[in-house]
């Protein structure tokens, strides 16, 4: 006669309130998409205050800032939020690392949206007197290296293990290094020299630092040096370097490597050469190569007071040799992989099932025989 073990049954039966069973693989990671839908409203919000509202900083609208800033971080928050919905070890880390990156993120962007809104500075102001200024600077305090810390972590962890196909692999590595590389270089700012500018209400601001990088000749703590020209939409400067540019860059490295990845998928069945995995990952290193060549140029034009649009001799020499090497070595992978693609071909061609000959009863005008 079966017997029924109780105490497994119970086991069974009772209700498990572990991490691992709270975060089912596959699911996107749930603090990162609140944090995404918060971006996304906060885009509205600010997009309305543009239209709405007229006050300035720096010759731009006071709601730019928080609008680019929920751009940047509702992209990478949702990046960041399918990447960790693979499988892989270590996803009980990560799972907390995504959550502190959510957190800390939400507050920084929050700060940002709060200055606006009261017509002043949020990075670099050093406004002790004001009790919201020096609760922010307090946020960022703990917040930035938050975010840094906990994007590096994660990097760490996923470096080593392979989650997906080599190409997406490839492109998941490299994208979160870059962005790792694209955080440090907003440290940068920190070194670029005070500068005192005026909020909405026409008061004087002491900035600690800014983005605009300078001649030496030419800065002074008394020249907002930040309000000195700007691209249109982005506002990147025109008279100097702006380490906006490579923080930018290095950050939105991983959505640009893996849009290469799902283009070179998608184009593989059109080009014979792409077929193989081999094949496609090797393009993604070299995109990967490439990408990291121009965040290095952009750094390099910043730190030398060069504005993106006004690159000198070396710059564009840098870049054309950037640029002739990536189409080397595209060459180089093309031409190893056509042989491949042509033997493919053939393979298919001879295994290919011939198609059925047609009956003679089918055959217009045929006789059967007999």
């Amino acid at each position: 006669m079966p017997t029924i073990d109780i105490d497994s049954t119970a086991r069974e039966s009772a209700p498990r309130h572990r991490l691992a069973d709270a975060i089912p693989e596959g699911r996107l990671h749930r603090p990162l998409l609140w944090m995404a839908a918060a971006m996304a409203a906060l885009m509205l919000i600010s997009i309305s205050g543009m239209v709405i509202d007229d006050r300035m900083l720096l010759g731009e609208s006071v709601w730019l800032k928080p609008l680019k800033f929920a751009f940047a971080f509702l992209l990478y928050s949702f990046t960041l939020a399918w990447l960790l919905s693979l499988p892989h070890k270590g996803s009980r880390a990560t799972w907390w690392l995504g959550t502190v990156f959510a957190i800390t993120g939400f507050a920084d962007v929050a700060f940002i949206a709060v200055q606006a809104a009261r017509g002043t500075f949020s990075h670099f102001n050093n406004d002790s007197g004001d009790t919201a200024t020096s609760i922010g600077q307090q946020v960022f305090q703990f917040g930035v290296p938050g975010l840094f810390l906990a994007n590096l972590t994660i990097a760490v962890i996923l470096s080593w293990q392979r989650i997906v196909d080599r190409p997406t692999g490839r492109a998941i590595h490299a994208g979160l290094a870059l962005a790792v590389a694209g955080m440090v270089i907003a440290y940068q700012m920190g070194y670029t020299g005070k500068q005192r500018v005026r909020d909405t209400d026409g008061n004087i601001v002491e900035l600690m630092s800014g983005h605009t990088v300078v001649e030496d000749g030419a800065r002074s703590a008394d020249v907002a040096r930040d309000d000195m020209g700007g691209m249109p939409i982005t506002h990147w400067s025109t008279i100097g370097g702006d380490l906006r540019v490579p923080h930018f860059v290095g950050l939105h490295g991983i959505q640009v490597l893996l849009l290469t990845a799902f283009a070179s998928a998608w184009l593989a069945p059109r080009f014979p050469w792409l077929r193989t995995e081999r094949a496609r990952a090797s393009v993604m290193s070299v995109s990967a190569l490439g990408y990291a060549g121009m965040l290095s140029i952009v750094t390099w034009q910043a730190l030398r007071a060069q504005s993106l649009i006004h690159p000198d001799g070396a710059t564009l020499a840098a870049g054309g040799g950037l640029a002739a090497t990536m189409v080397l070595l595209l060459t180089v992978i093309y031409m190893r992989n056509r042989s491949t693609s042509s033997d493919l071909a053939a393979e298919d061609y001879f295994t290919r099932p011939s198609p059925p000959s047609p009956s003679p009863d089918r055959i217009p005008g045929a006789q059967p025989l007999g």
